[in-house]
């Protein structure tokens, strides 16, 4: 079936749990009654829970809902020929997205998802990105915190330095300036499991540790890795490593990579989490480098476990990047957000990244919400999300 002949734009896969509820839910408040509302439904495991995910978020009682599970691979071929793009907030990845990705790569059928798992995306792409571009799907992976306001920050800042100097920047800081939020269990368990991925395959090490993991055939030069605290003196701040920065940098390379290099083949892109200045702020970063041993502490969250409304509703991020010229000139780009970034703020740029793919004309593949969406996703951010994109003096 042609994607354009589809019952439903958008299918949110996982809507019984914590994050895909969200998603559920910013689609009914922000969309209902709206022109440009998509045609949506819900899928998961079991209906009953699924009806009472659409009663609780306020979705009207006819909203479709599909039952489909990872286990029994017809019902993913059936959701996935029913809708132009899926959403699946269902993870860990590396345990439950292996089948949902090889069937919306041969359906034709977009997708994207929340994955912060880089061992399991490379796999994906040599699995499956040939599959990808003959029938015309684009996957898309990171469409969350991780890693759009990073891979989008710096997509936005090259431009501003173009225009402003004529040619990219070779060297981009992006430095977290604050930010309030909380993990989830799913956050947790994606840990867990790559943990055990790697036990079990030591052959992820590599993709892992390089931040052109995820850029098969080029390798870029020597990156400054951002692992030891460190005193920022341009910026008058102690910096410590931002637990993001593994997956974050390699979708920004990825990006760079899949557009033919617009940032240059010599670029360089690291991530640090800023304190302040003095032996206070010296304190600060190495106790955050500390904790990175152990984010989660004693006992992490469950699965299905979440912030709350009011913590959900209270938090928020503000993230600099600096871009460094060869000859000592610098361009600041900041991306703010509202809501807790992990949830709040993740639920509504997943939606927003499926209504910009169901508009988009770019080519088929294994990408990232830079290389397929750019300046249509920042825009949708900025009208919809809650998100500024702005230069900085």
């Amino acid at each position: 079936m042609s994607k354009t002949d589809r019952e439903f734009d958008i299918v949110i896969y996982g809507a019984t749990g914590y994050t895909g509820r969200l998603v559920a839910e910013y689609l009914v408040n922000h969309y209902t009654g709206r022109d440009d509302a998509p045609t949506w439904a819900m899928a998961g495991r079991n209906q009953s829970k699924l009806e009472d995910v659409r009663d609780l978020v306020g979705a009207p009682k006819d909203t479709p809902l599909i039952v489909a599970d990872a286990s029994d691979p017809e019902s993913l071929t059936d959701m996935c020929k029913r809708t132009k793009v899926v959403l699946t907030t269902v993870g860990p990845y590396q345990l439950y997205g292996n089948e949902l990705v090889e069937t919306c790569a041969r359906e034709g059928t977009d997708y994207a998802d929340l994955c912060g798992e880089p061992g399991w995306m490379r796999e994906q792409i040599d699995r499956h990105e040939e599959l990808a571009k003959a029938s015309g799907a684009r996957i898309c992976f990171s469409s969350g915190f991780d890693s759009i306001p990073f891979d989008l920050g710096v997509f936005m800042l090259q431009k501003e330095a173009k225009a402003k100097f004529g040619k990219p920047a070779p060297r981009v800081k992006g430095r977290v300036r604050a930010m309030a939020g909380t993990f989830s269990g799913g956050t947790a368990a994606s840990l867990t499991a790559t943990m055990k991925s790697i036990a079990k395959n030591p052959k992820l090490i590599p993709i892992l540790q390089s931040p052109f993991g995820l850029t098969p055939g080029f390798e870029g030069p020597s990156q400054p890795m951002g692992l030891v605290p460190e005193y920022d003196a341009d910026l008058g701040k102690w910096a410590a490593p931002f637990i993001m920065a593994a997956i974050n940098t390699k979708n920004v390379h990825r990006t760079n990579f899949l557009l033919g290099h617009p940032y240059g083949e010599d670029f360089k892109y690291d991530e640090m989490m800023l304190t302040s200045a003095g032996e206070m702020g010296e304190k600060a970063a190495k106790a955050a480098a500390e904790m990175l041993k152990n984010p989660f502490g004693a006992k992490p969250p469950k699965p299905g476990e979440g912030p709350s409304k009011e913590e959900r509703e209270n938090g928020f991020y503000d993230v600099l990047f600096v871009g460094e010229m060869p000859d000592g000139e610098t361009i600041h780009y900041g991306v703010k957000g509202k809501y807790d970034p992990g949830y709040g703020s993740t639920s509504r740029m997943l939606a927003e990244t499926g209504i910009a793919l169901l508009a988009s004309d770019a080519a088929a593949g294994i990408g990232t919400p830079g290389s397929f969406l750019g300046e249509d996703l920042v825009k949708r951010l900025e009208d919809n999300a809650e998100i500024s994109f702005s230069v900085e003096s």
